[in-house]
């Protein structure tokens, strides 16, 4: 009897240095509103081509996502000692209006990682995560923060717009007075990594299946001053067309973003470059590239660009930002000698304020106007809502 109640109570003092040691954090945005969104305009080069009628489609209502994308997860860490800890975050976006999960119905579709981790040395995270350009570029180079939909960084910077890949390796070091520099390494960008077959009657033979990236930036914020840098670019899967192997192509962007804070008025400044391709464009008021029937993108050339400010008003923040992508060159899919298939500059005007109730509660308000919209001649997009945001 004693022998037994002197090993109950051995577990339980072992389970109470186990507990310190270890810790789990159950955490989330919840992000909710009233609004009106709006496209007008052909959704395709081939609708402006064939002399297609433009359309228009609108809603108002519940807006759910808008400051932040709707979530729940939980991270945690152990302690391993000598500086050493095993760290994990497993975080899942849905759809305040429907409960429904996002990011292709995934269950941690935002992020699920396991690494380790030290203050000496830094962090090496394994799985699905956003990459570098979309964790360094909008904090220091964005006044909305990247948030807030159509107004944010991404609408022009694609390879900025919360990029996620699976399958990927991050390496990121600790901050070293203000800066820091991260580096990842995805074996397939969407989906389980496939197998390369070779030796086979197949007549996919030793095409490449996965889709692999690489991610690269620097960032320095300290005091009044935040810069980044960041490189990014992945080379697509390969498959056999009816004239041969298609794909293999590499899609490049390097983005350069900074922000000094005089105080009364916060001034944002960025510029970037993307070729052969998009990352993930902004859907734009329900109307996605997808639907532009763009076809393939080797040959687009965009430059993109941000100007913007943020101020202090009351308790609360007044943020505005203009952006623009500029196609200087048209995919090779397209006729570039066909007047109607011409790619105009991509132009988003955005206004938004963001008021604090406590710590952890704020109410926003935010409008929004993009102008050729995909590049697409008569493209428009309006964005206006408010909003209520809570973190727990």
């Amino acid at each position: 009897m004693k022998k037994t109640l002197l090993a109950a109570a051995l577990m339980a003092g072992f389970a109470g240095v186990a507990h310190a040691e270890t810790s789990v954090t159950l955490y989330g945005i919840l992000d909710g509103g009233i609004g009106y969104q709006k496209f007008k305009g052909t959704d395709s080069y081939a609708a402006n081509r064939d002399g297609m009628e433009s359309f228009s489609q609108k809603k108002t209502g519940l807006i759910n996502g808008i400051q932040s994308g709707n979530r729940w997860g939980l991270k945690g860490s152990e302690d391993l000692g000598d500086g050493l800890r095993a760290v994990f975050v497993l975080e899942s976006g849905f759809d305040l209006g429907t409960g429904n999960s996002l990011q292709g119905k995934r269950l941690f579709g935002r992020q699920a990682t396991l690494g380790l981790a030290g203050d000496s040395w830094g962090q090496l995270d394994f799985g699905r995560q956003t990459n570098i350009a979309s964790k360094y570029l909008p904090g220091v180079a964005d006044p909305f923060g990247g948030g807030f939909d159509q107004a944010n960084i991404g609408a022009a910077f694609t390879s900025a717009n919360t990029v996620r890949y699976d399958n990927m390796v991050m390496y990121q070091t600790p901050n070293f007075s203000g800066f820091q520099f991260g580096v990842g390494y995805s074996f397939n960008t969407d989906g389980p990594q496939e197998y390369k077959i070779t030796n086979s009657a197949d007549p996919e033979d030793g095409l490449e299946r996965n889709q692999r990236g690489i991610t690269t930036g620097l960032r320095y914020a300290n005091g009044p001053v935040g810069v980044a840098l960041t490189y990014d670019q992945y080379k697509t899967r390969e498959f056999l067309g009816s004239t041969g192997v298609y794909g293999g192509d590499t899609v490049k962007s390097w983005n350069i973003g900074g922000s000094y804070d005089f105080e009364v008025v916060k001034a944002y400044l960025a510029f970037g470059q993307t070729r052969d391709g998009l990352f993930v464009p902004q859907n734009f008021s329900g109307v996605g590239i997808g639907d532009t029937v763009l076809g393939d993108l080797k040959g687009l050339k965009v430059n993109s660009y941000l100007v913007g400010l943020s101020a202090p008003v009351g308790a609360g923040t007044l943020m505005g930002s203009w952006t623009m992508a500029d196609p200087r060159s048209a995919p090779e899919s397209l006729d570039r000698d066909t007047p109607s298939w011409e790619m105009k500059k991509q132009h988003t005007f955005s206004l938004g304020y963001s008021h604090p109730l406590s710590k952890r509660t704020n109410v926003y308000a935010i409008g929004s106007y993009a102008k050729n919209v995909h590049f697409l001649p008569d493209g428009k997009s309006t964005l206006v809502g408010v909003g209520l945001r809570h973190q727990f």
